[in-house]
């Protein structure tokens, strides 16, 4: 009975967290990382005592290779964009690197794959109609996170 009220806790904890991370990134483009990393710390507990969908092995795994992906890709994005001098911010900052490789200890590199992709879309789809010079990432990986996450969790 415990088992499960833990279990409860902790979903209630990241709710509140990554809405938390949602609102302060929508209004002022920034992830803080006192919300950040409770909900990195609630993910390894997740995965250590609910091993279900993705053991602690594959989170860190996870983990490493989002932070590893996003880290190269803005990289070589902000080398292509200095080069051409189109834009002069950063393409991905450092809380939404951070964000992911949080998404990652959550659901593993193919819950990671998944979430990275829906987030895409939609935050191009939102960008779109909005016609956004800037998008605000956490919002969408949260959304595409909790997707790939039911899907994880019922489908596996």
């Amino acid at each position: 009975m415990i088992f499960y009220i833990f279990y409860i806790i902790l979903i209630f904890l990241a709710i509140f967290l990554a809405t938390k991370i949602s609102i302060a990134d929508m209004r002022h483009r920034i992830i803080p990382d006192i919300y950040l990393f409770p909900l990195m710390l609630i993910g390894l507990c997740f995965t250590t005592f609910f091993p279900y969908p993705i053991t602690t092995s594959d989170g860190v795994i996870g983990a490493v290779f989002g932070y590893i992906t996003t880290t190269l890709i803005g990289f070589i994005f902000q080398q292509f964009v200095h080069k051409h001098k189109t834009y002069a911010h950063p393409a991905i900052g450092m809380g939404d690197i951070k964000l992911i490789s949080v998404g990652g200890i959550w659901l593993g590199i193919y819950g990671l794959s998944i979430a990275l992709i829906i987030s895409c879309v939609c935050g191009a789809i939102w960008a779109h109609f909005n016609h956004a010079r800037y998008i605000p990432f956490a919002p969408f990986f949260i959304f595409g996170g909790f997707l790939s996450f039911i899907g994880l969790f019922f489908l596996l």
